[in-house]
């Protein structure tokens, strides 16, 4: 968590290998990925990471079934395996019967089941989600957590989540607060109690923790 600007999409990119850093080291397991080559950059975050956006940024001429496979395909796998592979994706987040529509044709939180499945059709050691609840109103960004929180556990991942979402902060296993360039844990009670507060404005009413 953090206000705005305080640098935790960055951070999420360095995680990931989308960026490098001026300096320092990023480890995964024993390697260091910052020196990495591009293309070995790119294989390692086809096999290693899964990305889930805020704006999904579904493929608009694709169908569902065909944005989820679009990283096997990249990888080089067999266009029936794939299909196959997505399929059982899709069904995971609970799309089997939209696998066919174009994104187009998918609400947004539709699209963002769309979003996580294709995060999943590589099988990834660790998820990376930038806000992925931020476009959605409150009922289906409570759903996407839920779903987010299920997929977790199911395919034992590791899971770094970016949110402003304090009902979501507060069943992640660990919080960290990103503030003048540095890693701070939060407690559950300073939790609840932003919880409160922010409860208190929010114009619809609804209960955040």
């Amino acid at each position: 968590m953090g206000q705005s600007g305080a640098g935790k999409s960055t951070l999420l990119h360095l995680l990931g290998g989308l960026d490098r850093p001026t300096g320092g080291e990023v480890i995964f397991g024993n390697r260091d990925i910052v020196s990495l080559g591009e293309q070995e950059l790119a294989s390692f975050r086809n096999n290693e990471i899964g990305f889930v956006w805020q704006n999904p940024s579904l493929l608009a001429e694709f169908t569902a079934l065909e944005n989820v496979m679009m990283p096997l395909l990249i990888r080089g796998e067999d266009h029936h395996a794939a299909a196959r592979i997505a399929g059982e994706r899709l069904a995971e987040v609970g799309l089997a019967e939209r696998a066919s529509h174009r994104a187009g044709e998918l609400s947004g939180g539709e699209q963002q089941r769309v979003g996580l499945a294709r995060a999943l059709v590589t099988s990834p050691h660790v998820l990376l989600a930038d806000e992925p609840t931020g476009n959605l109103d409150f009922r289906t960004g409570e759903a996407i957590i839920g779903l987010l929180n299920d997929l977790h556990a199911a395919h034992g991942l590791t899971s770094v989540v970016v949110t402003h979402n304090v009902s979501f902060a507060s069943r992640c296993d660990r919080v960290l607060e990103l503030k003048k360039g540095g890693l701070y844990p939060v407690s559950k009670r300073e939790l609840q109690e932003a919880g409160v507060v922010q409860d208190a404005t929010r114009l619809d009413g609804g209960t955040y923790v």
